[in-house]
């Protein structure tokens, strides 16, 4: 990897990791609430490979229900719902914040791989490279010189490439991303058969897509699209939220959009997606106390603190014309 890029890891990074190794028997991988391909990517792809090695390693995720269409990848249904080793090293995947894990992590040792620009460096070692398009290629280049990549690793981390880079169609794929794909495949993964099963959709996501593009409503003379979706639109079709993954990219997807945005109902919460070609969408994350990344970013916010998300959508709404979001970043981008 190219030093000047950013995507480069000092010898000092590798010893700090492999001393912390050397404490502890046992191992966790984790990953945040409601994950999505990278983030569960990256984890299997770590789980894997410390496996191969010869370490003993849990993989757990807080959440309910993970998203079924990642279920070909070995050792998705070893994913657990609870940490069972009680004094094990954590390894967090994918994950800007500690409060974003769902466990009780209060004394442990946590190292801390991401590639968030508003990660806020939990981890006692923080292997963070912003640059990259993914965590999984964080993970790939931060071990590749010192374990071998297994299969299943392999095919987990071409899986979480593809998905961040959506299908290497982001404004931040580069000739690094290509590189990657490429040394994956030449360790025999069937790109094929991953793209096919990463395509595969329940048909309950299918029609909360229905309602949600009914939603679907333009703003400051079309430059900003927003959709919703309300806990009734997750009964009425059976919906998990793991089945909502990429929706928001369809109000992206029109020609006069700069700025797409989507609303989801929780129970006690409004969960809120930002996308763009070409705005900085972290000031609008950042103030509602979110982050992400400039061009892919979010919010959770208490609905308690809103009328309804109306309140909250003309919120946000006003926020961008005031600060002039779209004005001051879309040239920067």
């Amino acid at each position: 990897m190219d030093s000047n890029r950013g995507i480069f890891f000092s010898n000092e990074d590798r010893e700090h990791f492999l001393k912390l190794l050397e404490r502890y028997s046992s191992i966790t991988l984790l990953s945040h609430i409601y994950p999505d391909a990278d983030a569960i990517g990256t984890s299997l792809g770590v789980y894997h490979l410390l496996k191969n090695m010869g370490y003993r390693v849990e993989i757990a995720n807080a959440t309910p229900t993970l998203p079924i269409h990642l279920n070909f990848l070995d050792g998705f249904y070893k994913i657990k719902k609870r940490i069972e080793y009680k004094d094990s090293l954590i390894i967090s995947c994918d994950c800007g914040s500690l409060d974003r894990l769902g466990f009780d992590l209060n004394g442990r040792d946590i190292i801390n791989i991401d590639h968030h620009i508003s990660n806020t460096e939990f981890g006692v070692l923080n292997i963070i490279r912003a640059e990259a398009v993914s965590s999984s290629e964080v993970a790939y280049n931060f071990f590749k010189p010192i374990f071998e990549i297994p299969y299943s690793s392999a095919e987990a981390f071409y899986t979480a490439l593809i998905s961040d880079t959506r299908y290497f169609t982001t404004s931040n794929t580069n000739k690094y991303s290509f590189e990657m794909a490429q040394e994956l495949i030449d360790i025999g993964i069937d790109v094929g058969a991953i793209s096919q099963a990463m395509l595969r959709r329940s048909l309950a996501s299918l029609r909360i897509l229905g309602r949600v593009l009914e939603s679907l409503e333009l703003h400051l003379d079309a430059k900003i699209a927003t959709m919703q979706i309300t806990r009734e639109d997750f009964e009425v079709t059976g919906a998990k939220y793991s089945d909502i993954d990429g929706i928001v990219e369809y109000a992206k997807s029109l020609v006069t959009v700069d700025i797409a945005i989507l609303l989801v109902e929780r129970l006690n919460s409004y969960k809120v997606s930002l996308r763009s070609n070409r705005v900085n969408l972290l000031p609008i994350a950042k103030y509602f106390g979110g982050g992400g990344h400039i061009l892919s970013a979010g919010f959770e916010v208490d609905s308690k603190d809103y009328e309804d998300k109306e309140e909250l959508k003309d919120k946000i709404l006003e926020f961008i014309k005031k600060e002039g979001v779209i004005t001051n970043n879309a040239t920067q981008i």
